[in-house]
């Protein structure tokens, strides 16, 4: 196994709800005995930032939900990424993606479907949430419940418009956000193991 991988959570907040959300990422993923996590906002758009996403094994997305689509910010920061992309520079690292919004929907998914698309255009390989549906699902589901608003492409989290981020997401909203955290760590430490094992066997 290799002694150490990195996940860079590349993530941008307006409020801070998103921010929490992205701690709650890199929290998971720091759990994983032999990963470590980076927080990067991507507010700041510098050769720091590019540096530290081209050494990540993997990369995860984060972007609140404005008005059904990914933040300004967000998307300044996908288009400056045009060079990378250019030269295939994220090509074969994992990618994985969360969204907060206001709204229970609040048109998450296509945020989150923008987020894979992103990474498809680099080449990267998409970690799912890989959880069941939890919350409002069944009869039995609680509030409490990994994966309350049910989504499978990424974490999804919700924050009402007038609750602040010491406050929300809910404690469901984050645990879910540290699950998707640690499988990419998870999946990225197999990958690159399983990559170390083939070179020796050539």
């Amino acid at each position: 196994m290799p002694e150490s991988i990195t996940i860079a959570v590349a993530f941008h907040s307006g409020y801070g709800h998103t921010a929490r959300q992205a701690r709650a990422v890199a929290t998971g993923a720091g759990s994983v005995p032999g990963a470590q996590a980076e927080l990067c906002d991507v507010a700041v758009v510098n050769d720091q930032l590019w540096e530290t996403l081209s050494a990540a094994d993997a990369i995860i997305f984060g972007t609140p939900t404005y008005m059904g689509s990914q933040s300004a910010v967000f998307q300044a920061f996908a288009e400056a990424s045009a060079p990378i992309w250019m030269e295939q520079g994220w090509a074969g690292k994992l990618a994985a993606g969360f969204t907060n919004s206001a709204g229970v929907n609040g048109d998450k998914l296509n945020v989150l479907i923008s987020l894979s698309v992103l990474a498809a255009q680099h080449g990267m390989n998409w970690v799912s949430l890989g959880l069941p549906p939890g919350g409002e699902y069944s009869t039995t589901g609680t509030p409490e419940d990994l994966n309350r608003l049910g989504g499978f492409l990424g974490a999804m989290a919700q924050s009402p418009s007038d609750l602040g981020p010491g406050d929300s997401p809910s404690g469901a909203d984050l645990r879910t956000a540290e699950h998707l955290g640690r499988r990419v760590a998870e999946t990225a430490l197999a990958q690159v193991a399983g990559r170390t094992a083939l070179a020796l066997v050539r």
